[in-house]
């Protein structure tokens, strides 16, 4: 535990092990300082190695709480981002505060700029977990809740262990759409996103000799037919928007010693009003099968900028006064 001594009864001071620590907690142009001033009411100061709180009781108390739980990343002089502020706080008015104090022990990576790379709410970590436990994880969620960057993360450190040879990143697209041939596709606007979760997580010259040496593919759905894939881990992104049929036949691509994650959002399906989407079918007729996990993210997993949460949380009220109550998530 942090040692906090209290200075008076208005003010707590946080010993901390090196300026490297002082830096995460303050963050660039003290934004983090004043995040966490603005979330608890209390005030911060940092005088050398020492974080001085001050404010009424129930303040410190939750700054210092706060703080703590933040503590896997200061300690090792990590960068705090406004979402690791709001993803630690979002903790406690959920009661997943044990589970959150946990999240540091599951670090999956680092990024090109050496940030640590891990879940940050309780049901990321459950998805993860279920990802690296199941052969088919289905995955359904808003935007912004990490649904393919966290499946690409575990992937690639899948590949880097040797427990599977190569990793497939597909997606639907349009019908007539013709895939740009190898020169371009990289610029692909369909297939871009994946691109970027490589590019944050690999860099682009990594990135590229991963997928010069076919270790790494991005493709189309369509492109799947007729494979069966050994040692893979597949990606299915933007499932929403496959055919009941494409989903049956990318099932059954799975081969020896491989896993697949079908990740989507029900609320954004650009199927036409007569087509099945089949990762709802999916999500039904696999309920409960051995092996098979369904996942579910919600509005509280948005790690994306805080005014992503507020638009998701937005839309989906609106969605809410449209459309009929269909319950929430098991």
């Amino acid at each position: 535990m942090t040692e906090v001594e209290p200075a008076n009864n208005s003010e707590f001071t946080v010993d901390l092990p090196h300026q490297s620590a002082a830096l995460s907690l303050t963050g660039p142009c003290e934004v983090i300082r004043h995040q966490l001033e603005r979330l608890t009411g209390a005030s911060l100061v940092l005088r050398g190695l020492q974080l001085i709180i001050k404010g009424k009781p129930d303040q410190l108390e939750r700054t210092v709480a706060l703080i703590e739980l933040l503590r896997p990343l200061w300690e090792e002089g990590q960068p705090i981002s406004s979402i690791d502020v709001q993803a630690a706080l979002g903790s406690f008015g959920s009661g997943l505060r044990p589970d959150y104090e946990n999240f540091g022990q599951k670090v999956l990576a680092k990024t090109q700029t050496g940030r640590l790379l891990k879940p940050q709410t309780v049901r990321q970590k459950v998805y993860l977990d279920a990802m690296e436990a199941n052969e088919l994880t289905l995955v359904l969620g808003p935007a912004g809740t990490g649904k393919t960057f966290l499946a690409i993360v575990l992937a690639v450190r899948m590949l880097s262990e040797r427990k599977v040879e190569r990793i497939i990143l597909t997606r639907p697209i349009e019908e007539g759409y013709e895939y740009s041939d190898a020169h371009h596709k990289k610029t692909d606007p369909y297939l871009l996103p994946l691109y970027d979760c490589l590019l944050t997580l690999l860099g682009p010259d990594k990135t590229s000799m991963m997928m010069d040496k076919a270790l790494i593919e991005v493709i189309p759905v369509g492109y799947m037919r007729g494979r069966t894939l050994n040692n893979t881990f597949i990606i299915l992104d933007e499932a929403q928007n496959t055919t009941s049929t494409q989903m049956r036949m990318l099932v059954t691509r799975l081969g020896e010693n491989s896993r697949m994650v079908a990740i989507g959002d029900l609320t954004q399906v650009e199927l036409s009003d007569d087509t099945t989407s089949g990762l709802a079918e999916a999500t039904e007729v696999l309920k409960g099968v051995e092996r098979v996990h369904i996942a579910h993210l919600t509005n509280a997993d948005v790690v994306r900028h805080p005014l992503v949460q507020k638009l998701v949380e937005l839309y989906a009220s609106y969605d809410q006064s449209c459309f009929p109550y269909q319950g929430d998530p098991p």
